[in-house]
């Protein structure tokens, strides 16, 4: 009886090694499936996040402002459920360590002062008398919550220009 059950055992081995075996055409397919995963997994495509933990955090920060594209505008709104300019502001860097007053003239008082030639994604850009805050976006644009009846949107420096007072890039924890 032990006999024939260790042979049964050793027979079961010897099977399971001809069909998992790193020879066997259902290991390849194996690791090419682990390897797609770990491939998805390093560039996030899964939940539509480009997950890129090189990136510079106002990079990182201006990939996740553009999901709320389209929100809507509301007065001293700082949620998802309708954005105000300072409480996207807020609401964006508050998900990377960095906390920001919910006030456009408090933010134009932090971080350090940052010339129009020298821009860079994330950089908080301010218009009208500091009354105003969009988060750079890079290429001459910005993303903001810009008044009543409007929805987050991306919008070129250009057309701002008139009312632009500057730009601060924040001290990232």
């Amino acid at each position: 009886m032990a006999a024939t059950l260790r042979l049964l055992l050793l027979a079961l081995v010897f099977a399971s090694a001809l069909v998992f075996g790193t020879t066997s055409g259902l290991a390849a397919k194996a690791k090419v499936q682990r390897k797609a995963l770990r491939f998805r997994v390093q560039r996030g495509s899964w939940f539509g996040l480009q997950h890129v933990p090189s990136a510079p955090v106002g990079v990182r920060a201006v990939a996740y402002a553009k999901r709320f594209i389209g929100v809507p505008y509301r007065w001293g709104g700082s949620s998802p459920g309708g954005f105000d300019c300072s409480g996207l502001v807020r609401y964006v860097y508050q998900r990377f360590g960095v906390h920001l007053p919910h006030s456009s003239y408090a933010d134009f008082n932090l971080g350090r002062r940052v010339g129009r030639w020298a821009l860079k994604p994330g950089d908080l850009v301010f218009f009208s008398g500091v009354g105003h805050v969009g988060l750079y976006v890079g290429h001459g644009r910005f993303i903001h919550a810009p008044h009543s009846g409007t929805r987050v949107q991306i919008s070129k420096l250009r057309d701002w220009a008139g009312s632009y007072d500057g730009a601060r890039r924040p001290v990232h924890a």
